[in-house]
């Protein structure tokens, strides 16, 4: 198939993904139609290589009352996520730190956890042990508890403050503010080489491969810092 044929086919398709637009046999060759009306001049015309091509791909279907059309456009590919596996983008009410209930842009699909603890390795073992996913999306959960979506330049040492009394309405701040605070000692148990990884994956919600770049660690070294900040996780949690 030469370029201008397939260049021709090209320009074809795109005049035939406008409404109406179809495709007609016209003396040796095929004329592109603007619409139904054959007393309207055609748009463009092909030859048999060109027609040729425009029936590999994108591909034609037959009309009713003749002709051609595009074949039905396959469905766009999903975008890729590699840097943020399972996600889903949507909206969650969060607690603010006052109590109130805001929405937040938040991730609706499948934590990098639960993706990471689905895959195997060549041996057929999985990533991470259930023990090691089950502490980190215990982390997670309290992240969602703190309301913090999109909020990670925060210092997590700063523990719950106190208030005076106690009333309905502060509740959902208190369980807010004591939310940080366990995710302050879980981070801390992680240890300070080991708790970027666990902000970056658990928290952030990003792949290892996203992590490895933010942090500025080696390429492949991220699963074994995670699993390792996993594992001080899940003894500090007492899973297991």
């Amino acid at each position: 198939m030469n370029d201008i044929a397939e260049r021709l086919a090209a320009r074809a398709a795109q005049v035939l993904r406008r409404p109406g637009a179809w495709l007609a046999t016209s003396g040796d060759g095929y004329a592109v139609r603007g619409s139904a009306d054959r007393r309207r001049r055609s748009l463009l015309t092909l030859d048999e290589a060109a027609f040729a091509a425009l029936a590999r791909t994108p591909g034609l279907k037959a009309r009713p009352d003749g002709g051609w059309t595009l074949a039905a456009r396959p469905a766009p590919p999903p975008p890729d996520r590699a840097g943020r596996p399972g996600m889903i983008e949507g909206e969650r009410a969060v607690v603010e730190d006052d109590g109130r209930l805001t929405p937040r842009r938040v991730n609706l699909g499948e934590s990098p956890v639960a993706w990471l603890a689905r895959r195997k390795d060549a041996a057929g073992r999985p990533w991470l042990d259930p023990r090691e996913a089950a502490a980190g999306e215990r982390l997670r959960e309290d992240f969602h508890r703190a309301g913090l979506i999109g909020r990670m330049t925060m210092s997590w040492d700063a523990g719950p403050r106190s208030r005076g009394g106690r009333s309905a309405g502060l509740e959902p701040a208190e369980r807010a503010r004591a939310a940080k605070a366990r995710i302050a000692a879980a981070l801390e148990a992680a240890g300070p080489g080991l708790r970027g990884v666990l902000e970056q994956v658990c928290l952030a919600g990003s792949a290892l491969e996203a992590a490895e770049r933010a942090l500025g660690l080696p390429r492949r070294s991220g699963k074994t810092l995670l699993k390792l900040a996993l594992g001080r996780l899940a003894d500090h949690y007492r899973i297991g």
